[in-house]
Parts: C-alpha cells; structure tokens; sequence
C-alpha cells in the first residue's frame, strides 16, 4: 500500500499536474473537496498501476513522467495492498456528509462509493489474484494484453519514453513469471484454466515468440515509432533497438518459456474442468459478483437467462422479415445468415490488398457518419478517429474489433482496431455496424466526450462501468439506424441485427455456462445455430465468456436501459423532448452506473416537463 500522500517531491508534482488538468487547483485556506480527494485518490490508484496510467494519458515522457518505465506486480503481496487501499478509499469518502454535496458532488461521491465496494466484493475469493478471473487466457490474459499495451499503448515521443520502453521490455519477464507463479497457486486452490482455454492460450504463446527477437513485433513496432522522433538520431535509435531485441532474447522469450512448460504441466487437470466457474470453490456467489458488477444491476442468473431467450426470439422475427423480403426465405434465420456471409459478393480478398480495402471502408464508413453527429449531439470529438489493424499478436485470440482510447494528454490518438486475421470472416455487409459500435456513434465519441469534461475530477472522465460503455456503443447501434444510416441498405440492417442478437444470445450462453452447467460445446452449438455467425468467431465468444464471466451480458442489459429511459423521456415530454438534451444527459455526466444513469434522466424529465 502507497504511504499517505504528502504534497512533496514528485508524487506532489504528478498530483499538482493532474489537479490542474482537470480543472482543480489547490488553494489553500480553501475547503478540501470531494473532487479533491477523488483527484487524490485517482492519482495513488495510477502511481500503483503504472500501465493504467500509461493508458490514461496525462503526463507521457514529461518532467512529471515517474511511472512509464515500469511495470505493475502481479503478486499476492500487491493485490492484498491493492484491497487495503480500497479499504481506505471507503472510509475517505464517507467522511463527506453526502447531502450536504451539490448534485455533481453527490454524483461523485456515488461513484466512488460504488467502485470501492464493488472491488471489495471479491476479497472473499483467495484464489483471485489479479482483476480477471484467469491470470492466462487467449484473448484478455496477461500474456496477450501485456505485449499489445506495448506496441499500442505505450507511447513512444522522446528519449525519455523511448528508453523507458527498453526497461518496461526488461520489466516483462519478472512480470510474465510472477502471473505464471499466480496461475500454478490458482491451481494448487483447484482453480485451473478449462483446457480450451489452455491450448489456445499456447498458441497465442507460440505466436507471440515464434519469431527471432529482431523481428518480434514488440522489436519492430518500437523502431518504427521511434523513426517519427526528431529528436532521436540514427544512432541513437540502433542503440535502442539492439537494447529491445537483447531484452526481448534475455527477458521476455524465457519467461514465455517457463509459462508454457507450467500451462503444459497442467494439462491433465484442465482436461477435467468444465466450462463455467460453477465448478469453482464458492463459484456461485463468484458469478453472482461478476454478473452484478458487469451489469450494475441485481439481476440474477436466471433473469439474464430469460431476458436473453426474449430478446433472442424478438430479434429472430424480425431478422426472419428481412429476409425473406430479400428473397432467402428457406432454412433457419441462422443458417440463412451463414449462406449469406459466404456469399463471394460480400467477401473482400484474403490477401494485403483485401485487407488494405477493408481499413479503407472502415475509415469511409466512419468518415460518413461523422458528418451527421451535429445533428444528434452537442459535443463531439476534438479528433478523427483512425483505423488500424489488430496487432498479429492478438488476431487468433481476440474478437472481430476493438477500440482503444486516446490519450488525455493527446500523445495517442483514439483508434478503431479491426481483426483481419481471415477476410472470409468479415461480409462488407457487417462492416458498418462494427464501426459505429467502436467508432462514432459508438465508443468514441462517448469516451471522447468524457475525456473531455474538464470540470469534473479525473475517475469520472474514465470508463468505468461496462454496462454504460457498451450499453451505450450497442445503442449507437440502433440509433445509426434511426437516422437512417440503413436506408437503401438491407443487407447492413441485417447485418446490425446479426450483432444485435449475438448480444442477446450472449445473455443466454453466459448465463448457460457459468450458472446452467452448459458445457463449451453446447454453448458454441446454441450460437452458431442461432445467430449463423461462423463457427471460428463463435468459438472465440464461448471461449470469451468461459474466461470472463458476466461481461458479456454488460451489453444488451446496458442498450435495453438506455432505449427503456429514451422511451420514458419521449412519452414524459412529447413535443418538448430533445434527443440532443438525452444524449447529453447520458453523455456529459461521464460513466455511471445504469441505477444512476435512471436518477440522472429522470431528474432532467423533471427539470424539462416545469420548463416554460
């Protein structure tokens, strides 16, 4: 656990920097805050995460810059620190009488109130150590996350940040160790990675070294972002480079070694596990937490379940008119949906040039929606977003797309990540939603606009509840639709809803695996004939959600919320409703929790309907 915080030496330099940014600076004689301490207490949470605060983006490579060098433990020395600190963080918070707080105040202090105690939540799991249930899986374990933070994340601007990526490349293999130390205790405690997830997680493994260190993207990548530094010469650069290829040869190849030997040792015992955490030591109440932090609701197994079949049968119907008025009335709505995506009209080639296509449509499709967001939003991004390709290390373990914020400090752009491991994957008629979801409407321009609220403290302008952040990039969805974004495009449409019930199929499958004893293959079996996706990408789903319980459901249980308030407010207000108003409403008070998000609306139905 950090010592208390002092206003000195550079930890008081880096809070100053923070404080400053978002719009609180220290007075003194003046009251402490409740924004004050959120500052404060966000600023211990990052100097004890340095990759969180690499992501975040505040103070890259500058003279406040103590934490880009290094590397988070992932011990149990760490994690139990880590509980002690939330423990802290509670009783700070409730020093503050909340109704003496004005409204944004209070909306803080239930945030803050809400992260802590969510966290504290799985304390009673010792078998946990890190934030995700398996320290090792193919697509958000440690091994896959840590070497693409490096090459996406990481920023690469001077000198400074430079040679602190040569050291975080040093740091990897004491890291890489200490999670292959964490899953071995997991398995002493009867907790051991399904075999699925093992072999996969080998050959991500496999992947991620195969190549000679100098060719090793985490080589590459590097002396490609350093070639755009003025300020490092050529030989400076060489020096640099040969320092990345002897860390990655001396450090991070033989800790990839020793984790595989440990993943291969347990084997036999992965061969008997089964597919949900039901098989776990007190599993239930372990998804019980999961489902209800990814949800932020009290929604239990058996209601996700039932929600999910409704959905799923609501979505069908409609899917099953769209076709047939496009012709394909034979077979089931899964199956038409697969003929389609192997339609060779839809498919890009599986080549560089198809995949070179493919980022120029994504980037198109971006460009188009972009333009109508002033007439549906009152703040928009400062930037344009850019479109990039998922890093080849990742491609086989992670799913069709992904998005990865800006920095705050601008040293990073936001970007839109598409998996174009295999084109016979990707119909052009799936493209646009894939977009809008991790673009704009989507994930951008919401995280963009939190990242832009300077007046409110720092954990308020992060994502921070799941439910929200893909509740609402989901809604995004359907709201391209409202504008017309589908018009004279039926087959996009389809290919929306194709999403749309991947979601809702989600509430179905993780609820199977983890509280209904689905196996792996049941679940994989259930998706393809439901939502026709192929069988390698749903195998990528199940296999998500084995590893990940509970956040799957985070996404339709978010969008049904945000459509029921939009609902709510257009019956509330008829001609006096705005969809500009609700969406800033929902936007512009950064990520919360759906129960608060309901407050918030319903306090602005309130506050439009006594409106002259």
């Amino acid at each position: 656990m950090s010592k208390r915080w002092r206003l000195a030496g550079w930890s008081g330099l880096v809070l100053l920097a923070v404080l400053a940014y978002g719009g609180y600076r220290i007075v003194w004689g003046q009251p402490f805050t409740i924004d004050m301490l959120a500052n404060r207490q966000a600023l211990e949470f990052l100097m004890r995460n340095p990759e969180v605060f690499t992501a975040v983006g505040i103070s890259e490579g500058s003279i406040f810059d103590h934490h880009s060098d290094k590397l988070a433990p992932y011990t149990l020395a760490q994690r139990d620190e880590d509980y002690a600190q939330l423990r802290r963080f509670l009783s700070e918070v409730r020093r503050f009488d909340r109704a003496r707080l004005n409204r944004q105040e209070q909306i803080t202090y239930d945030i803050l109130i809400d992260q802590y105690q969510s966290g504290l939540a799985f304390q009673r799991f010792d078998w946990l150590q890190g934030s995700e249930l398996y320290p090792v899986s193919p697509m958000f374990g440690v091994e896959v996350e840590l070497p693409s933070f490096m090459q996406t994340t990481h920023v690469v601007r001077n000198a400074k940040t430079a040679a602190n990526y040569v050291r975080r490349l040093e740091a990897m293999g004491v890291k890489l160790d200490e999670v292959t130390a964490a899953v071995e205790r997991q398995a002493r405690a009867g907790v051991v990675l399904p075999a699925a997830l093992l072999e996969r997680s080998l050959v991500v493994i496999h992947d991620t070294v195969s190549a000679e260190p100098r060719d090793n993207a985490l080589v590459t990548s590097f002396t490609e972002r350093m070639s755009k530094v003025p300020s490092l010469d050529a030989a400076a650069r060489r020096e640099l480079t040969d320092a990345a290829v002897a860390a990655v040869r001396t450090h991070v190849y033989p800790a990839y070694a020793r984790m595989s030997a440990a993943l291969i040792a347990l084997r036999p015992a992965a061969a008997t596990q089964g597919a949900g955490v039901g098989r776990l030591p007190d599993g239930a109440a372990y998804y019980a937490a999961a489902l209800k932090e990814s949800t932020t609701t009290d929604y239990t197994p058996a209601q996700v379940h039932a929600l999910g079949l409704s959905e799923v049968a609501r979505i069908s119907g409609e899917m099953d008119r769209l076709l047939a008025a496009q012709g394909l009335a034979a077979g089931s709505v899964g199956e038409r949906m697969a003929a389609l995506a192997r339609d060779p009209r839809y498919l890009l080639p599986n080549d560089d040039a198809g995949r070179r296509q493919a980022l120029e449509r994504y980037q198109q499709i971006l460009d188009v929606v972009a333009a109508r967001l002033p007439e549906y939003f009152r703040t928009l991004p400062a930037k344009r977003l850019l479109v990039q390709r998922v890093p080849a290390s990742r491609e086989k373990g992670t799913s069709g797309a992904y998005y990865q914020q800006a920095a705050m400090d601008g040293s990073r752009p936001g970007i839109f990540f598409a998996n174009l491991r295999d084109m016979s994957e990707l119909p052009t008629w799936s493209m646009k939603t894939l977009a809008y979801h991790e673009g704009v409407p989507g994930h951008h321009l919401q995280i963009s606009t939190a990242l832009g609220l300077k007046d409110l403290p720092l954990i308020r302008q992060q994502t921070l509840y799941t439910a929200y952040a893909e509740g609402w990039a989901l809604y995004a969805e359907q709201l391209a639709a409202d504008i017309g974004m589908y018009r004279d495009d039926p087959l996009g449409n389809l290919g929306r809803l194709q999403l749309e019930l991947l979601r809702a199929a989600r509430l179905v499958v993780d609820t199977g695996i983890h509280a209904e004893g689905w196996s792996r293959e049941q679940a994989i079996s259930y998706m393809v004939a439901t939502t026709g996706k192929s069988d390698a990408d749903v195998t990528s789903e199940a296999e998500r959600y084995m590893a990940m319980p509970g956040q799957a459901c985070a996404y339709k249980v978010g969008e049904l919320k945000i459509l029921e308030l939009r609902a709510r407010a257009q019956a509330a207000l008829g001609p006096k409703f705005n969809l500009k108003d609700f969406h800033a409403v929902v936007l512009e008070n950064g990520g919360v929790p759906l129960t608060l998000l309901e407050q918030l609306v319903d306090e602005w139905i309130a506050r439009a309907r006594s409106s002259p």
